[in-house]
């Protein structure tokens, strides 16, 4: 069984890839072919194009949109010369409903893992996913019975990152590796795991930073430096401020007193650390104001919006000034055990561990009813 597989952002990358490991474990005859990011890469799957390639934010350039249209006819020619089975599409929607159209209009059977977020934008994709995608994986509690009212087949097995979210170093020897003080509190940074994200984010963060350390000297500074992401005069600057760290987010989350997050999977990720935290999120002001009329959901970050309430304060655009997400964090802080408590039912409302193995199963038990259809 050969499948084309197309991941895109990090997280979605991240699912793909264990998703690949925990079919090829459960089958070493499927083989894998296809897009993907550092993690896809990181597995036996023949690897055609990055995904960093397709990432397109905002009015793309001219060469960008090049090289997507490119890439897509890279994979129209593949799909039409019967070289795979099955399409397994992940997250990524700008593109992958695009593939998944096509896809199915050359006789594939299609398969999404991780649904688009139709549920608070871009409803018309619920069209789509009718038409072109066979069966729908989906990660969030709500989602399931959403996606039933529409008639799509569709199943939540749980969220992945109860997979993937564990502490691995103690907290005695990650202070002792990174020469912190244990008496000292730590408030971490964490500004997207994109080029434009970071450029918006840190020097923002730079300015809470200082504020936060001209009212309590005794803070230390860390801040995450997403995988993938290119070095910049932005994280020289911030290696003279603070600490930066990468590939260590759940010991950093988990030993710090607050977060500041820009809005995405890091809040999740928080929030099954039961980490305080401060939401926040920028765009270009016309980008901005195109979202908000979009958007149709009361809060932007995952903890938020599965709670049902405001768990973690969401500060966005003009209201994220230095001086606002400072005293916001100084609040969290205060407010430690009753945000841990807050965000207590959050795990289980997530599913049970396991999740990326009863995906995998499910998809080896679909492929083959599909192989087998006359």
């Amino acid at each position: 069984m050969r499948i084309l597989i197309i991941t895109g952002e990090i997280s979605g990358d991240l699912y793909g890839a264990l998703l690949v490991k925990r079919i090829r474990e459960l089958n070493p005859s499927y083989h894998f072919v296809g897009i993907g990011g550092p993690r896809l890469r990181g597995t036996d799957a023949e690897i055609l194009f990055s995904a960093e390639a397709l990432s397109l934010v905002g009015i793309p350039k001219p060469t960008e949109l090049k090289k997507y249209f490119f890439i897509y006819r890279k994979i129209e020619e593949l799909l039409k010369k019967k070289r795979v089975d099955l399409v397994l599409l992940v997250d990524f929607p700008g593109f992958n409903l695009r593939v998944a159209k096509m896809a199915k209009n050359l006789g594939y059977p299609v398969i999404y893992y991780v649904a688009p977020q139709v549920w608070a934008w871009h409803k018309n994709r619920i069209k789509i996913l009718k038409k072109y995608v066979d069966y729908l994986f989906v990660i969030l509690p709500f989602e399931e019975e959403f996606f039933k009212n529409y008639g799509i087949s569709v199943k939540f097995y749980g969220h992945p990152l109860l997979d993937v979210v564990r502490v691995k170093i103690p907290k005695e020897l990650f202070y002792e590796i990174y020469g912190l003080d244990p008496e000292r509190p730590i408030i971490s940074f964490f500004p997207g795991s994109r080029e434009g994200e970071v450029v918006r984010h840190l020097p923002l963060f730079f300015k809470v930073y200082e504020v936060l350390k001209k009212r309590n000297p005794k803070i230390q500074g860390i801040v995450c430096k997403a995988e993938g992401l290119k070095d910049s005069p932005l994280w020289e600057k911030a290696k003279e401020l603070m600490l930066v760290l990468e590939n260590t987010q759940y010991e950093v989350l988990s030993y710090s007193k607050a977060s500041l997050l820009a809005s995405g999977t890091i809040t999740l990720e928080a929030a099954l650390l039961k980490t305080p935290g401060v939401v926040t999120y920028t765009l270009p002001s016309w980008l901005f104001f195109l979202a908000k009329r979009l958007v149709k959901v009361p809060y932007i970050s995952l903890p938020n919006l599965i709670l049902g309430k405001e768990v973690y304060p969401e500060i966005l655009q003009e209201r994220s000034s230095p001086f606002e997400l400072a005293k916001a964090l100084e609040r969290t802080m205060e407010k430690e055990e009753e945000i841990k408590s807050e965000l207590e039912p959050l795990r289980k409302m997530l599913g049970t561990p396991g999740v990326t193995w009863r995906v995998a199963e499910e998809v080896i038990r679909l492929s083959q009813g599909f192989k087998n259809k006359p």
